[in-house]
């Protein structure tokens, strides 16, 4: 595996471990304000996207799309936003973000200003579901890898 001492996505899991395979893991980001925030990390350190051979930028990405429908199936989000940036962390991740109408940012990106106030208390109830997402999504990873 290639890893790189000073970047934080080798040297830690991210967020909560949510799930892991050879070539890639998912983790639960703790993003204040953004419960249903994840990310699938690739786990050899690359920059970009077009680093991967075109068979592991498909795996990729089908993780991406795995994450996202139980995102969907699971927190009935608004829209379920999908960036990576890599501009702070140059390591190969994906966000698949649940956002909802009532967040602080909506429409915006969740990197963008506040648009209202935070709604802490929709807030701790997605975070309670969160126990259930991260079961769903283990079981659809696993079943997905085989």
């Amino acid at each position: 595996m290639s890893h790189q001492d000073n970047c934080p996505l080798c040297a830690t899991d991210g967020g909560a471990l949510i799930w892991s395979g050879e070539k890639l893991r998912v983790i639960r980001a703790a993003e204040t304000g953004f419960p249903g925030f994840y990310r699938v990390v690739w786990n050899d350190h690359v920059a970009e996207f077009s680093d991967l051979s075109a068979p592991d930028r498909n795996l990729c990405m089908d993780a991406v799309a795995v994450v996202e429908q139980v995102l969907r199936e699971q927190l009935s989000p608004t829209k379920i936003n999908l960036a990576a940036l890599g501009n702070m962390v140059a390591h190969l991740h994906w966000h698949v973000i649940a956002r909802y109408d009532w967040d602080s940012h909506f429409p915006g990106s969740v990197w963008a200003q506040a648009q209202r106030p935070r709604d802490e208390a929709r807030e701790a109830v997605l975070a309670q579901q969160l126990p259930q997402v991260d079961a769903a999504l283990q079981e659809a990873l696993t079943r997905w890898a085989a």
